[in-house]
């Protein structure tokens, strides 16, 4: 795979740079954690403005002809800025629309979501299962003319300002009876309780009672897989951009923080510790590189292998860089008023979505 960029994507990546650096400095940030929503919705419309959240689906697909590299770039310059406006539940829930057999509306769905007007959220996760996509207890049973669902879902990312939700439930007995339903987020019978992360990003828990639903794919568990895939590699390229800019934030605080009368980045034991944390942001970098590949792999085991292998390394890599970017910093980036302490709790969060790294390690030794 050739991972020289276009000259279009070199334009989207430097589009996204040029955004955080100008319009999502770190006390835009805070100021939009505190808002009643937690995410803005002028940053989301500009978002769909510049076409972001369209550019990583084909164009047959609905989407501006771009694939998992797009994506990738975008969410690398969106974890430069620690942006909260959950841009990787839009590519799961775009890529799991993409991945289902056609279905009545799903262009209007997707036009609809690439456009801004729209927030999907997939609620597929569930307390026990762990990362694993596999295990799903929620039950859908006909009901009528339609279907009614039954179960409870967790650590749901986007479904706080979600317009619609795709939850999974089963319909009988084998990874081939697991199904997809629409449920609008206003359903009798539907619950949802929203709570903040470590990193203030807002997630939701769901419990639904008979909630009705419209089935959109009956054998919908390779998709659910998928787009699960592709939203890990895109978070994982998220947090390169947070880890490449944790790193780079602490070497110029050593380079003007004094102790003893010199510098602190002239001391011989604190160069060694910055060479280790960009060493391990180079190989994580470089494994998202074989996350890519894995998915324009189009073997399903490749696939799952490649991004496996990626997410145990990288989440393990980011912890490390973030924690010791902390730690060189000092009193100062344990308060909350200092950036640097956000990357960690961002990392923490990375490495826990979508599978801790022994669950992806467990997966990767499998296969």
């Amino acid at each position: 795979m050739d991972f020289t960029l276009t000259a279009e994507q070199s334009a989207l990546a430097d589009s996204v740079r040029r955004f955080v650096e100008r319009d999502y400095t770190f006390e835009k940030r805070r100021a939009v954690m505190d808002s009643a929503d937690g995410i803005s919705e002028a940053v989301w419309t500009t978002m769909a403005d510049l076409g972001w959240l369209g550019a990583g689906l084909s164009e047959a697909a609905g989407g501006f002809g771009g694939g998992a590299v797009e994506n990738a770039l975008i969410a690398e310059g969106l974890g430069r800025g620690l942006v909260v406006e959950p841009f990787v539940a839009n590519v799961l829930a775009l890529q799991l629309l993409a991945a289902l057999d056609d279905f009545d509306g799903r262009g209007d769905l997707i036009e609809s979501v690439v456009g801004g007007d729209l927030k999907l959220a997939v609620a597929h996760g569930e307390a026990d299962a762990r990362g694993d996509p596999r295990i799903v207890h929620a039950t859908a049973a006909q009901s009528g003319d339609g279907w009614a669902i039954s179960g409870a879902k967790s650590l749901i990312p986007g479904a706080p300002a979600a317009g619609r939700l795709l939850v999974s439930a089963r319909t009988g007995e084998g990874d081939d009876a697991i199904a997809l339903f629409l449920v609008e987020p206003d359903a009798p019978g539907l619950s949802s309780t929203v709570y903040r992360l470590v990193d203030n990003s807002r997630v939701a828990d769901l419990t639904l009672e008979n909630v009705p639903g419209r089935l959109i794919g009956a054998d919908a568990l390779p998709a659910i897989e998928a787009a699960i895939d592709h939203a890990t590699v895109a978070l994982c390229a998220e947090a390169i951009g947070a880890m490449d800019t944790a790193l780079f934030m602490t070497r110029d605080y050593l380079k003007t923080r004094q102790q003893f009368g010199q510098t602190l980045n002239t001391f011989q034991a604190l160069q060694h510790r910055m060479a280790d944390m960009l060493v391990e942001l180079e190989l994580a970098r470089s494994m998202v590189y074989q996350g890519l590949a894995a998915l324009a792999s189009g073997d399903s085991d490749a696939r799952r292998e490649g991004v496996s292998a990626m997410k145990a390394m990288v989440g393990d890599a980011g912890l490390f860089v973030t924690r010791q970017a902390i730690q060189l910093h000092g009193g100062i980036g344990m308060t909350e008023e200092y950036a640097v302490g956000h990357y960690y709790r961002r990392m923490f969060v990375i490495a826990h979505l979508f599978g801790n790294s022994d669950t992806h390690l467990k997966r990767y030794i499998d296969l």
